[in-house]
């Protein structure tokens, strides 16, 4: 079934804003609980999109991307963590970066859980239903690509942070000086098509496990 170009937005904006939102959110909820309320003091531990919204990744990117790719993804403003406020920094670290991935792993698993449930219960009413299966099957695959994304291990990806508080002090200030540089490599990755390379294997596998788990077309 071929979409207009607002139908697209009207069923990819919610999942896409509830993915970036509450990757953030689960950053600061995490470093708040291992003592860090930097977060939480500048308002940022809430689930109002417009409190993390960057205008270029949270609008402009998606978008262009939706034209473009057939595809929509974005970014939210990261919230501020002080790392010197935590009680164990190298540790807590990696228990705060690892906060965002795993939320949109479950925000992943609760819109497959949606489309299933509209699969079931709203059969007979297309003209609600069959949105709502699409929105939820987005959802799967908007949370899956940004979790996949953001384990590799280039800082500030959260994957490079893991990576940073896990190595030894000298390995990891190794590791986090190519922070400066990371745009530039995730650019040279895209461009020589290795990134898809890279992601689309866990991605698929990902997206096919949680599809039938539920069941899903």
């Amino acid at each position: 079934m071929a979409l207009s170009l607002v139908q697209e937005i009207t069923i990819y904006v919610l999942p896409v804003l509830f993915a970036i939102t509450l990757h953030e959110v689960a950053h600061g909820w995490v470093a708040s609980k291992f003592g860090d309320q930097t977060a939480r003091l500048a308002g940022r531990l809430t689930l109002n999109p417009f409190k993390h919204v960057d205008l270029v990744g949270t609008v402009i990117v998606p978008i262009m991307m939706l034209v473009f790719t057939g595809f929509m993804f974005g970014w939210a403003k990261p919230v501020p963590v002080d790392a010197r406020n935590l009680r164990n920094p190298r540790r807590d670290m990696a228990f705060v970066a690892a906060a965002g991935p795993i939320a949109n792993i479950v925000m992943a698993i609760l819109w497959a859980g949606m489309a299933k449930l509209c699969l079931i219960f709203l059969s007979d009413n297309a003209w609600i239903g069959v949105p709502l299966v699409l929105m939820g099957k987005a959802g799967v695959m908007i949370n899956v690509v940004l979790a996949v994304l953001n384990c590799l291990p280039i800082p500030p990806l959260d994957g490079g942070r893991v990576l940073v508080s896990l190595l030894p002090p000298r390995m990891a200030w190794t590791v986090a000086r190519i922070e400066p540089y990371s745009f530039w490599i995730l650019v040279l990755l895209m461009v020589t098509n290795l990134l898809s390379y890279i992601l689309f294997p866990p991605i698929i596998i990902l997206i096919q496990l949680i599809s039938n788990v539920f069941g899903l077309p």
